[in-house]
């Protein structure tokens, strides 16, 4: 798409400017529904954990990705938006690139425009089967994030193509999830900022995390962040934790690694058990003379 360029088109034919928050749902939060990194993730992924099961199948170019899911988060804000100030929001919705490439802090350069490409075809592509439910109703079959996704354009004389619009069709379950259930929070504006880990963090804080913060076993944590949980994997995901830790990178929330050591019994040595736990940060108080406490 080299010999794509912008076009700003008339905004009021488009479901864009997204003039509020980005906004993000529960269920797709709770859940590790993306590759964490941007090389193409080949092999099924697959979550398990109580009654809940996800199993993902990539496309000819890999698992949808933690980046690709930016282009959702903004469809599903767009939408979020149009029911709050009462108006319809359809399956099909239509946006700039340009004001995608806005909120998401993306230049809106030739090679943006690829990747867009790409990850579009990504979304459309990864096949999900799930027993989650999402507005009251399940389904059997496999569905894809996006059932149409076109990057509309027009041609010039000189034969350029210009970008209009691009132009999507959501699933039914991720449909009702922001529709019907109407699990909502509004995210952070440096969520695009962050790394993959730090995403995920963030987003299981966002819906988990009230005044008095939350825990998780590493173990399980990192099932639902969807890092790797045999032993090497715990490992490294705990060195990544602690880095998170020491930098204080999570906006609105702290995170804090804690072990533990377990007695094992028979005088034998005792282990480490390892817990993460989550609290959001403390707004400093301001003293009358206007200096922080």
């Amino acid at each position: 798409m080299s010999d794509v360029s912008v076009f700003q088109g008339d905004l009021f034919s488009v479901h864009s400017p997204l003039y509020g928050d980005v906004q993000g749902e529960r269920t797709v939060a709770e859940f590790p529904f993306f590759a964490l990194s941007k090389k193409a993730h080949m092999t099924p992924m697959v979550f398990e954990s109580g009654e809940a099961r996800i199993e993902i199948n990539p496309s000819k170019t890999g698992v949808a990705t933690i980046y690709d899911k930016e282009i959702l988060l903004y469809i599903a804000s767009l939408m979020a938006e149009r029911a709050e100030n009462g108006e319809k929001a359809d399956r099909i919705m239509t946006f700039t690139a340009n004001d995608l490439f806005r909120v998401t802090g993306t230049n809106s350069s030739a090679r943006s425009y690829t990747s867009l490409k790409a990850s579009l075809n990504r979304l459309q592509g990864t096949q999900i089967v799930t027993n989650i439910e999402t507005g009251g109703e399940g389904s059997d079959s496999s569905f894809s994030w996006l059932l149409k996704a076109d990057i509309k354009y027009i041609k010039t004389s000189t034969g350029e193509r210009r970008v209009k619009w691009v132009e999507v069709m959501v699933c039914d379950w991720l449909y009702r999830a922001i529709l019907t259930d109407q699990r909502i929070a509004a995210y952070h504006h440096d969520f695009f900022k962050l790394g993959p880990i730090e995403r995920r963090l963030y987003e299981l804080a966002k819906f988990n995390c009230k005044d008095d913060g939350f825990t998780l076993d590493i173990g399980e944590l990192a099932a639902r962040v969807g890092c790797a949980s045999d032993r090497r994997g715990l490992e490294y995901f705990k060195k990544q934790l602690r880095d998170v830790s020491e930098q204080d990178s999570l906006p609105e929330y702290t995170l804090d690694v804690v072990e533990t050591k377990i007695p094992s019994g028979r005088g034998g040595r005792p282990r480490l058990h390892t817990t993460i736990g989550f609290r959001p940060k403390r707004e400093p108080e301001i003293l009358e003379d206007g200096t922080d406490a």
